[in-house]
C-alpha cells in the first residue's frame, strides 16, 4: 500500500497544483491547452538567469505562429532588435514557468498578437495580464496588433472573445478574480495605440513595427551620454514639478534660462525618460526660428497631427489648427515638449492646456520669462535652470579638455581659472575645454591670460576665445556658416567653400573638435545660437556705422535686429565696398528698393549672393566674378549680362525667373558649376550648351511650361546625378540618345508633349528612379535593360504607351513599376517568363507572362505591378 501511494504520490501533486491554478477539475481548460502550438524561437527551457530582451512576443501559436508571428520575429531580428519567442511553451496543462515570466519583466518591449482565438487561450490570458502588470510605472511598453479583428471586439469581449468568456465564466466559477483580471488586461492593452492589419499588407505593418522599437532604442542608447553631468539632479527636479502622479489633471511645466545654459539638453532628457507613460508624444524643435517663416504656425501644427495622430491634415490657417487640435487631442494623454518659444501665440497654436485630455503634458523652454507669465504658469511650474554646481562644472570641463573627470596635477590651478571664468555655464565650458585639448601648460596661461585683459561677464566673451584660436581660414569659414549656412547641408557647403579656397574639410573638421559647429543627422550643418551671435557681433564689429565696409550682410528670418536696416544704406545709397564678400538678402515680404545706380559694380570681391522677395527699381547689371554662389528668386532680366564671367560660379538658382535664355553663346566655361535651378521660369524657352558645364551634377528645370529644346549635349553630362524636368509641358522631344553614368534620378514627370524615350547608350547602372508618367511616350527601347540598377519606374497616365519591352523583366534590381491609368497593350515577341528578383505580385505575375502572347487590350487597375522582394523576405 505504502508503495502504491510513492507511486502515486507525484500525479497527486501535479493534479493538486493545476486544481489550484483551476486547470485540473476543467477539462474544457486542458483540452484548449493541448491544441495550444507555439512559435519558433528562444525556447523557454533555455532562457538564462539573467535576461535582457528587446521584445517579448505574445501570440496564440495555432493562429499566428507560422504566419505573422514568424515574419514579425524576423523582421525584428534583422533590425538587431533581441526578440523572445516562446517555442515550447512547456508541458501542456502546467502553469506559466518562472523563468518565461522574467522574459516578460526583463524585456524593453512587448507585442502582443491579438488574434480571433486569442482570448480562448488561458495560456495567452495569463501572460497579457502578467504583461500589463510589467506595464505599470512605465517598465514595459506594449504595442498591440489587432490580427484581422476590431480593437473594439478586444475592448469590450464581444464575438469571439466574447463567446470564449462565456467558457471562462463557466469554468472557472471559483476563480473569478482571475477572469477578471484577464478581462481588464484585454480592456487596458485594447485601448493602447497600435496596428491594426485590416485592410494593410502585412510586411509593412511589420517594417513599421520594427523601425518604431529600433528608433525608441536608438534614441535611449544615445541618451546614455557621459557628459551630461548634473543632468539627475534636473530630470529629478523636473519630475517633482510634472507630478506624473496626477494622471486627471493637465500640467504645463517652463523650463526658462539664457542661451548655452542647458534647456534643451534637460527638455530632451526629460523626453526621454518620461515619453513612454504617454499615448502620445511630441517634441517640437527650434518654435521661435521656425515661426517667423511663412506659414511656420501651420506647419508645426502639421508636424502635431502627423506625430502625435498619424494623420496629415489639410491646415490653411493656425486658427483653424487650433480648432483640429482641440478636437481631436481632447481624449488623449500626450507629452508635447515646445522647444525656444518666445511668444505667447506660439503656444497657444500649438500646445494649449484645454485642448489636451487628461494625464497630459507641456513641456516649454524659453529665454523669455515674460511669456511663461502670460501663460499663468505660477512659480511652482517655471524651472529656472541654473548653472551647474562647483564640482559638476569641473567634471565638465576636464571631459572636455583631457576626456578624464579630473585635471592632471600640471594642469589643476589653471583648470580651476577656467571653470571659475566659465561661471558654471555648460556651453561656455564645452567650447573652452574642447579649444584647450592637447595643448600644452604655456598655451593654456597665454590663453587665459587673453581672457584676463577683458574680465567683462559676457558669454560672447568666453565664447570669442576659440573663435581667436583659429586660423585664418577656419575663421572664414566659421563667419560664413554663423551668416548664412546654418542648417545648410553641409556636403553643398562645402563644395561652396571649396571653390572659395578655404579647404573646408580640415577647417570644418576642426570648428567640430572645438565644439564650434555640429552636424545633425540629416547632415545639416549646426551651429549654436550663441555662437552664431557671436559670430554675427564679430562681422558687424568691423565697422558698427558702416555697413557698405562689412565683409558679410543679410537680413533672413535669423538676423538679429541691428543686421536688419543694411539694406538701404548700402543698396539704395550705394555705398558697398570692395570688403563685401557675402549678401544674403531674405525678405519674408515682397519689398521695392530703389536704386539710383547699380549697388554691386563695386562690390567686386562679392562671393555669395542671395536674394528673395526683392524688387529693384533697376535691375542690377553687374555680377562679381569671384561668385560662387547666386541665387536670385524672380530674376527679372531675360538672361545674365554678357559682361558676366562666372568662371569660379558654383551653384546658380533662378527659379521662377524671366529667363528666356540663360547665357549668351560667348559665355565663359563654368567648370565649377555642379548645381543649376531653373524651376518654374516660364519664360525660358530652351537650355544653353551643356558644353559650358562640364561637372554639373544637378540640374532643375521643373515647370519650365515652354520650354520645347533641350541642347544635345544634356546627354554628355557625365558627372550629372539628378535630373528634374517634371511639368516641362512644351517638351517634345530629348536628344536621340544619352550616356549620364552617374545619373541616379530623372524626371519627365508631367511632360504631356514628350513622344520619345532617349536610347540608352554606355553605362548608367547608376540610375535608380525613372518617372514617366504623364508623358505621351508610345514605347520604350530595348537598350532600357542597360538601365541595370534601376530600381522604380513610373508609367502612370501613359496613355499613349502600347506596350512594354519584354527586356524589362531582365532587370533584376527592378522593384517597382506603377502603371495604373492606362490600357496594357501585351508584347507578343519576348519571353513570357518572369524572372524571380523581379518578385511580381502573385495577383499580376501570370497577367503580365499571358500578355507576352495575347493581343487583347488589358486594364491595369493595380497601382504598383512589381512589389520590394526584400518585403516578401521578412
Amino acid at each position: 500500500m505504502f508503495t502504491i501511494l510513492l507511486l502515486l504520490l507525484p500525479c497527486i501533486l501535479l493534479h493538486l497544483v493545476n486544481f489550484l491554478l483551476g486547470r485540473a477539475e476543467f477539462p474544457s481548460s486542458t483540452l484548449e491547452l493541448k491544441h495550444e502550438e507555439a512559435p519558433q524561437a528562444v525556447p523557454s527551457s533555455s532562457i538564462p538567469e539573467t535576461l535582457d530582451f528587446d521584445v517579448f512576443l505574445s501570440f496564440r501559436g495555432e493562429d499566428t505562429r507560422n504566419s505573422f508571428t514568424d515574419h514579425l520575429y524576423h523582421g525584428l531580428n534583422l533590425k538587431g532588435i533581441d526578440t523572445f519567442m516562446d517555442e515550447e511553451r512547456l508541458e501542456r496543462g502546467k502553469p506559466i514557468a518562472p523563468k518565461l515570466l522574467k522574459a516578460i519583466e526583463h524585456s524593453k518591449f512587448a507585442v502582443v498578437v491579438l488574434s480571433e482565438d486569442y482570448a480562448s487561450s488561458t495560456w495567452c490570458l495569463d501572460e497579457l495580464a502578467h504583461i500589463v502588470q510589467c506595464m505599470k510605472g512605465g517598465r514595459l511598453k506594449v504595442f498591440p496588433v489587432f490580427y484581422h479583428i476590431e480593437a473594439s471586439t478586444v475592448r469590450k469581449q464581444t464575438g469571439n472573445y466574447g463567446k470564449a468568456f462565456a467558457k471562462h465564466d463557466e469554468n472557472f466559477k471559483k476563480e473569478k478574480r482571475k477572469v477578471k483580471k484577464w478581462r481588464r488586461a484585454l480592456t487596458r492593452v485594447a485601448e493602447v495605440a497600435g496596428w491594426d492589419l485590416k485592410n494593410r499588407k502585412e510586411s509593412e505593418v511589420i517594417e513599421e513595427i520594427a523601425n518604431r522599437i529600433s528608433n525608441i532604442l536608438n534614441d535611449e542608447l544615445s541618451s546614455s551620454n557621459n557628459d551630461l553631468i548634473g543632468m539627475d539632479s534636473r530630470i529629478k527636479k523636473m519630475e517633482e514639478y510634472l507630478a506624473l502622479c496626477r494622471s486627471d489633471d493637465v500640467r504645463t511645466i517652463g523650463i526658462w534660462g539664457f542661451g548655452g545654459i542647458g534647456k534643451t539638453t534637460l527638455a530632451n532628457e526629460v523626453f526621454k525618460k518620461i515619453r513612454n507613460q504617454f499615448d502620445a508624444k511630441c517634441f517640437v524643435s527650434s518654435v521661435r526660428e521656425e515661426s517667423t517663416k511663412v506659414n511656420g504656425l501651420v506647419g508645426m501644427q502639421k508636424s502635431l497631427f502627423a506625430t502625435l495622430l498619424h494623420c496629415n491634415e489639410d491646415i490653411q490657417n493656425a486658427d483653424l489648427g487650433i480648432q483640429l487640435l482641440r478636437t481631436r487631442l481632447r481624449n488623449k494623454r500626450v507629452l508635447i515638449v515646445l522647444d525656444d518659444v518666445d511668444k505667447l501665440d506660439q503656444i497657444k497654436a500649438l500646445a494649449d492646456e484645454s485642448w489636451l485630455g487628461p494625464g497630459s503634458r507641456v513641456i516649454i523652454t524659453t529665454r523669455e520669462k515674460h511669456e511663461l507669465d502670460s501663460c499663468g504658469l505660477l512659480a511652482d511650474s517655471i524651472y529656472e535652470v541654473d548653472k551647474l554646481k562647483i564640482g559638476e562644472d569641473s567634471q565638465l570641463f576636464c571631459r572636455k579638455a583631457f576626456k578624464e573627470n579630473d585635471a592632471p596635477h600640471d594642469y589643476k590651478e589653471l583648470s580651476k581659472k577656467y571653470v571659475e571664468y566659465a561661471g558654471g555655464i555648460p556651453l561656455a565650458l564645452i567650447v573652452l575645454g574642447s579649444y584647450l585639448r592637447g595643448k600644452n601648460v604655456i598655451e593654456w596661461s597665454e590663453a587665459f591670460d587673453r581672457l584676463d585683459e577683458d574680465p567683462e561677464e559676457d558669454i560672447m566673451n568666453v565664447l570669442k576665445i576659440s573663435f581667436d584660436a583659429l586660423k585664418g581660414t577656419v575663421k572664414q569659414i566659421f563667419l560664413d556658416i554663423a551668416c548664412f549656412f546654418n542648417g545648410e547641408n553641409q556636403v553643398r557647403v562645402k563644395k561652396i567653400l571649396e571653390s572659395c579656397r578655404f579647404y573646408p574639410t580640415s577647417g570644418m573638421r576642426d570648428l567640430l573638435d572645438k565644439a564650434l559647429i555640429k552636424i545633425n543627422e540629416r547632415n545639416e550643418l549646426w551651429m549654436h545660437d550663441l555662437l552664431r551671435k557671436m559670430g554675427q557681433d564679430i562681422v558687424h564689429r568691423q565697422f558698427p556705422n558702416e555697413p557698405g565696409k562689412r565683409s558679410r550682410l543679410w537680413i533672413n528670418e535669423n538676423a538679429y535686429k541691428r543686421n536688419r536696416s543694411w539694406h538701404d544704406k548700402v543698396l539704395a545709397e550705394n555705398t558697398g565696398t570692395t570688403a563685401v564678400e557675402g549678401i544674403f538678402l531674405i525678405l519674408l515680404a515682397k519689398e521695392e528698393i530703389q536704386l539710383d545706380a547699380d549697388p554691386f559694380a563695386k562690390m567686386c570681391n562679392l562671393r555669395l549672393l542671395k536674394i528673395c522677395n526683392v524688387n529693384f527699381s533697376r535691375c542690377p547689371e553687374y555680377f562679381s566674378k569671384e561668385l560662387r554662389l547666386l541665387e536670385w528668386h524672380e530674376y527679372p532680366l531675360e538672361s545674365l549680362p554678357s559682361s558676366f564671367k562666372p568662371c569660379q560660379l558654383v551653384e546658380l538658382k533662378m527659379p521662377n525667373s524671366r529667363i528666356t535664355q540663360l547665357w549668351h553663346e560667348s559665355c565663359t566655361m563654368m567648370e565649377n558649376l555642379v548645381q543649376m535651378d531653373l524651376s518654374n521660369c516660364k519664360f525660358l524657352i530652351k537650355t544653353p550648351d551643356f558644353r559650358k558645364v562640364p561637372n554639373l551634377e544637378r540640374l532643375i528645370l521643373e515647370g519650365c511650361e515652354k520650354l520645347s529644346e533641350v541642347h544635345a549635349t544634356i546627354g554628355d553630362l557625365q558627372r550629372l546625378v539628378v535630373l528634374n524636368m517634371g511639368r516641362c509641358e512644351s517638351l517634345e522631344s530629348l536628344p536621340h540618345s544619352i550616356s549620364l553614368k552617374s545619373l541616379k534620378t530623372f524626371n519627365l514627370s508631367g511632360c504631356s508633349k514628350l513622344k520619345e524615350f532617349p536610347e540608352i547608350v554606355g553605362n548608367m547602372e547608376a540610375l535608380s528612379e525613372l518617372f514617366l508618367d504623364g508623358t505621351a511616350i508610345r514605347t520604350l527601347p530595348a537598350s532600357i535593360q542597360q538601365l541595370r540598377g534601376l530600381f522604380w519606374i513610373n508609367l502612370s497616365r501613359c496613355k499613349n504607351l502600347t506596350c512594354l519591352p519584354m527586356a524589362i523583366c531582365s532587370m533584376t534590381s527592378l522593384r517597382y513599376i506603377y502603371m495604373s491609368g492606362w490600357l496594357f497593350v501585351p508584347c507578343k515577341t519576348a519571353t513570357t517568363e518572369v524572372p524571380v528578383e523581379s518578385s511580381v505580385s502573385a495577383e499580376h505575375k501570370d497577367e503580365l507572362a499571358e500578355s507576352s502572347v495575347s493581343t487583347e487590350h488589358r486594364e491595369m487597375e493595380s497601382s504598383v505591378l512589381f512589389n520590394e522582394l526584400a518585403t516578401e523576405e521578412i
